[in-house]
Parts: structure tokens; C-alpha cells; sequence
């Protein structure tokens, strides 16, 4: 298995992107409310009255059963969702604020997401999946071949660049998900259940890359898990139970 190559300083060949204020959080949410609508009228309670700040550069494990909020948590922070009531700032810029093309940016530009299906183009290869940001960013077909054979030498799979995902083991898709998710450089990496269809060896080989990326670039991950293992990789423990944080602190699992 080809060894995972991780830049050790900002200044190698994927800097992080811009200088950001380190004393103030990335994400500051206040107040953060989602319910959904029931056939019939009335409406179903996700989340209640939600208060999180996470700073640049923390690693936070997102945890709680199944229905206690965390995963429509995320995808608020993701912009894949919004909030019925409450305030959600990124970077100190105002997400309710913004349109659809602006968040669609935001999306682009600020964060990388992981997913526990991995979710590649099945006809693209390696490359080309690493290259998709690379793409909606507008950038041209020469330095998006570059840039994804770089991440993918740094995920230890640039000998694999034309395979098809089919071609890979789940443990080497997820580590193209993760060089796909560093593509236009984000400050933030959202991953939902990265691990969850890996085997216990890969699933260290996974998180051990996370970590890489947490300690020696600095970016700030938040990762949804079930696996008590798992969250023991993070530095910072979130635990949901009926739409509430009933834990904010120390990782005790």
C-alpha cells in the first residue's frame, strides 16, 4: 500500500487559503432552530435552541443516536440546509444573508465534505472526481490535472489517477473523497460518517489522515461518527440527544 504523503507546512504545494483571524471562530452558530412540516399540518422538532462556536483549527467529533440532530446539524453548516430560526456565521459573514449563487460559492470555496458512501462519479476517473471543485471554481483544464495529481500523490494514489472508482478498494475511494474535499484549498472539512463502510484497519488509516490534516495544515474538522473509536481522534466532543447538546467538551467515550 503506497504510503499517505501530507504537505507539513502551509507553504508546500497546497497552502491553505488566505490568512484568516485566528481569534475569532470559523463557525459561530446562536440560537439555531430546525423543525420540518407533518402530512397533515403541525411540524416535527430537529433542533432546539443550538449555541456552538468552533475555532480554526479545532477537530470536533459530532456525536448522538440516530434522530438526535447532529446530521441536519451538519448539513445546515453545510449549506445544504437552513435553519428555521437563529443565526449561523461562517468566517464571520452572515449566512442567511446569502443567495444561492453566493452560497454556492461558499460551498466551493470554504468547505470540503466527506461522505460515508464516498459519492464519485462512477464513469470519471480518479482525477477527474479529484478535479470536479477545481471545475465549478472555473479553473482551467491544465491546473486542474495538476492540482489533482498532486493531491492524489499526497493521498498516496497518484499511480491510480485513471482508474475508475470501481477499481478501488472503499479505503481508497474515501482517501480520493478526501483529496477531492481539499481541492480548492477549504479552511473546513465537514465529513459525515467517513468510516462508517470501512473496515476497522482502514477506517485508522482514514482517521489518521484527518489528523494529519488537522495538526499540520490547520484546518478545522467536524466530523459526525457513531463509533466511539472514531471520536477518540478528535480533540473536542459535541454530543446531541432530542435536538439539543447535552455534552460540549472533553472527548469521554
Amino acid at each position: 500500500m503506497s504510503s499517505l504523503r501530507i504537505p507539513l507546512s502551509p507553504s508546500a504545494s497546497f497552502p491553505l487559503a488566505g490568512k484568516r483571524d485566528e481569534s475569532s471562530p470559523l463557525i459561530q452558530v446562536a440560537g439555531l432552530c430546525k423543525h420540518y412540516p407533518l402530512v397533515g399540518g403541525g411540524t416535527t422538532p430537529v433542533l432546539h435552541d443550538i449555541h456552538l462556536a468552533v475555532a480554526p483549527g479545532e477537530f470536533v467529533a459530532l456525536m448522538g443516536p440516530s434522530g438526535s440532530g447532529k446530521s441536519t446539524f451538519m448539513n445546515i453548516l453545510g449549506c445544504l440546509d437552513v435553519p428555521n430560526a437563529g443565526e449561523y456565521q461562517l468566517a464571520g459573514q452572515s449566512v442567511a444573508q446569502m443567495d444561492h449563487n453566493e452560497l454556492a460559492v461558499l460551498r466551493n470555496r470554504q468547505m470540503g465534505f466527506v461522505f460515508q458512501g464516498f459519492n464519485l462519479l462512477q464513469r470519471s476517473s480518479i482525477a477527474e472526481n479529484v478535479a470536479l471543485p477545481l471545475l465549478y471554481a472555473g479553473i482551467g483544464k491544465a491546473e486542474r490535472r495538476q492540482r489533482a495529481h498532486e493531491l492524489l500523490e499526497q493521498v498516496g494514489l497518484v499511480h491510480r489517477a485513471e482508474a475508475r472508482p470501481n477499481q478501488l478498494s472503499g479505503g481508497q475511494q474515501q482517501r480520493v473523497a478526501i483529496a477531492r474535499a481539499l481541492a480548492n484549498r477549504p479552511p473546513l472539512i465537514l465529513a459525515d460518517e467517513p468510516t462508517g463502510n470501512l473496515d476497522t484497519q482502514t477506517s485508522g488509516e482514514i482517521m489518521a489522515l484527518f489528523n494529519r490534516l488537522n495538526v499540520e495544515q490547520g484546518i478545522t474538522l467536524l466530523l459526525v461518527t457513531h463509533e466511539p473509536d472514531i471520536a477518540r481522534y478528535a480533540r473536542r466532543l459535541v454530543r446531541f440527544k432530542d435536538g439539543r447538546i447535552v455534552h460540549d467538551g472533553e472527548v469521554n467515550v
